[in-house]
């Protein structure tokens, strides 16, 4: 008797990430009777998006999108972002931080940034609509706070993370059971790099708001970065305008998220010039991260990741 010998393909490195993340989406699908995706139009939640509609094919994603607006957004961002949605049918909810600054419920803050503004917005949403599965791009490379996150991160009745109600996740298990009131926010992108995303994004060919490639853009030089002029404010006394070629690493308030001068006009050379790179994109180009050597613990706890 002829037995048929088995054959096996190793999966290469983006495959395998592949492959853990829509595995993770089909197990909250399973689990949770409320998810939901959260969507900026940036890189990561597009991988996010992307996934997600790989994991469902040929089924619509099964969640709404939720954005938390700054109000300080870059202009090709939100336009990028209402045409992915529009182009795939999918529901968009907006939670705006400017309607909690009109009513009072937040106050501006005396440098003018808003992400930390976000945690309120968030949590509200994730309640009035009872999100019991959020998901986020947040990776491991990318910040301290970050790198010890578990991929099913248990948030209390609050929105708040409590380190010692963590669950440990061995051989792919993920415990989802929360009380009612809780959440869970689900980090699909946890074990990848800044290197893989960008090595996937050309894989899939997935397109990007133009400003992670090289453009020209009127920007001041403050704290070490280039930020850009806008609604936000600035340049303040002192700071002047210059003309530079610039690209972002990674979008977000207009006020904090600065640009880094950059050739990479096309993905080729962004892969070359984020290989050579020895900071992550958060370290290079965001300001709310330097509040405080914890600034990101905090935020955390407090319910914004």
């Amino acid at each position: 008797m002829r037995v048929a010998r088995m054959t096996t393909t190793a999966l290469d490195t983006l495959g395998r990430l592949e492959s853990e993340a829509i595995h993770i989406f089909r197990e909250v699908a399973g689990e949770f009777d409320r998810p939901v995706i959260l969507f900026s139009g940036g890189k990561d939640s597009t991988l996010l998006l992307h996934l997600a509609i790989k994991a469902f094919w040929p089924a619509p994603v099964p969640f709404p999108l939720l954005h938390v607006d700054t109000g300080h957004n870059f202009d090709e961002v939100i336009e990028f972002r209402d045409r992915v949605v529009a182009r795939h049918g999918l529901r968009l909810e907006v939670a705006r931080v400017q309607d909690y600054i009109d009513d009072g419920r937040l106050a501006e803050r005396p440098d003018g940034t808003r992400n930390p503004l976000q945690t309120v917005p968030l949590l509200d949403a994730i309640t009035g609509h009872r999100f019991d599965a959020v998901f986020g791009g947040g990776r491991r490379d990318e910040e301290r706070a970050r790198a010890k996150e578990r991929i099913f991160s248990l948030r209390n009745s609050f929105g708040q993370w409590e380190p010692r109600r963590q669950r440990p996740e061995l051989w792919n298990l993920y415990n989802g059971r929360h009380r009612p009131g809780e959440h869970v926010r689900v980090f699909p992108l946890s074990n990848w790099t800044e290197l893989d995303v960008w090595h996937y994004i050309a894989r899939e060919g997935i397109e990007l708001p133009s400003i992670y490639y090289a453009h020209h853009r009127e920007v001041y030089l403050r704290d070490g970065m280039w930020l850009a002029e806008g609604p936000w404010g600035g340049p303040r006394e002192g700071e002047r305008l210059v003309g530079k070629t610039v690209r972002y690493r990674t979008v977000g308030d207009g006020s904090c998220t600065g640009a880094v001068e950059s050739d990479a006009a096309d993905i080729e050379a962004v892969i070359a010039e984020v290989a050579a790179s020895r900071l992550t994109e958060r370290g290079a180009t965001r300001a709310d991260d330097r509040l405080s050597e914890a600034a990101m613990e905090d935020r955390k706890r407090e319910g914004y990741f």
